[in-house]
Formats: structure tokens, sequence, C-alpha cells
């Protein structure tokens, strides 16, 4: 398949269990639950996406895509005998992560991260599951590594989702929600083993 890319680049992890650790983003085109235009937004069934996602490179190879993926991380590191990390994110990733490029990602060395919204399984061979759920939306992958819920959202219950097999479970003040980082630190304070997730990234003024 053609894979469109709306940005490859190297920074630190900003959010997550992950927070801090070089990585190359692959950020995808496109998302299951908006479409990214602002005229979509209060009719999408995920309207606080703070990201940017229409529109990118295209990748006529699963191959071609990991070599660049690969010669972005060599650019940027200059330590040998590290393994390369990347996240794939979106948008949407597993609308076109799939199997033969999560192969040429590893036969490139990469230790792969998905950041999906859990509404389609997640495929086999990946190394780091977070799940991001959507009120409203479906949720169809129910395990992995960390469940980061980005909140208040209403229709969720995050007394529920504790329930869910997921090894770390992380609570996120949803971007310029007023009083979301009050709520999230109560909630973590009172309910372990929920931690809080900030956006450091955003902090810090990196990409």
């Amino acid at each position: 398949m053609t894979y469109t890319v709306h940005d490859l680049f190297h920074t630190l992890q900003g959010e997550g269990a992950q927070a801090g650790r070089s990585a190359v983003f692959l950020r995808f085109a496109g998302c299951n639950l908006w479409s990214g235009r602002e005229a979509d937004r209060a009719t999408a069934i995920c309207r606080f996406c703070d990201t940017e996602f229409v529109g990118g490179a295209k990748y006529a190879t699963a191959e071609a895509l990991a070599n660049a993926a690969r010669l972005c991380w060599d650019q940027a590191v200059n330590v040998p005998g590290v393994r390369p990390y990347i996240v794939s994110t979106g948008g949407e990733p597993l609308l076109q992560l799939d199997t033969p490029l999560i192969d040429a990602l590893h036969e490139q060395g990469f230790e792969i991260a998905v950041e999906t919204n859990g509404t389609m399984p997640v495929p086999p061979g990946i190394d780091w599951v977070c799940v991001s759920p959507k009120a409203g939306a479906p949720l169809e992958q129910t395990s992995g590594h960390e469940l980061k819920v980005v909140w208040p959202q209403q229709g969720l219950d995050l007394e529920e989702l504790a329930e869910l097999d997921f090894q770390r479970f992380l609570l996120q003040p949803m971007d310029g929600h007023p009083g979301a980082t009050e709520l999230c630190v109560d909630w973590c304070r009172a309910h372990p083993p929920w931690r809080l997730s900030l956006q450091t990234h955003k902090i810090l003024g990196i990409p």
C-alpha cells in the first residue's frame, strides 16, 4: 500500500509512560474519529484533538518509509549500539500501520510503539501499545502497555477502564479545558494505580 505521512521527525516523547525518551515520531495522516478539518470538529466523535494530521508525504513501499525513518534516527542520534525507537501516531496510525511496515521497521532495528484510539485491534509485532480511548467510540483494543486517558471526557468511566488489561494507567489533562489539571491530580491522588501524564513537549516548547 501507499503510506501517507503527515510528519516524520526526531524529538523526545512528550507524554505517557515513555515521556522523555529519544524517539522518531511517525505521524500518519488521517483519522477515523475526525477529518482533521476545523469545519468538521463540532460534529466529530473526537472534538478535542490538538494535533494536525491532514495531508503529507507519500511513500510507495514499506521499505521506503522504514528507510526514511532510520535515516531520521541516524541523523539525530550519535550514540552507537542504542536500539532506535519509533512512535507511530496520527491521526489514527492503525489505518495505515500494517504487517509489511511493522516488518520493515523491525528490519531497520526499531522498537515500535503505537499510540492509538483503540477502535481497531493492534496488529502483531508492536513492541509498545498505548491506547487512548475516546468517548463515543468503540474500544476494541482492551489490553496493552499503557492506557492513557485524556480527561475529562463525559461518557468514559475511569473505574471501569481501570479493570482493563493494561500494565499502566495514566490520566492526562485535556489541553485547554479549565480545571482539567486539578481534576486529574485529585483523581490520581485518590485512585492508585492511576498516574498523572503531562504534555511535557508543550511545557518545553519542542515538537
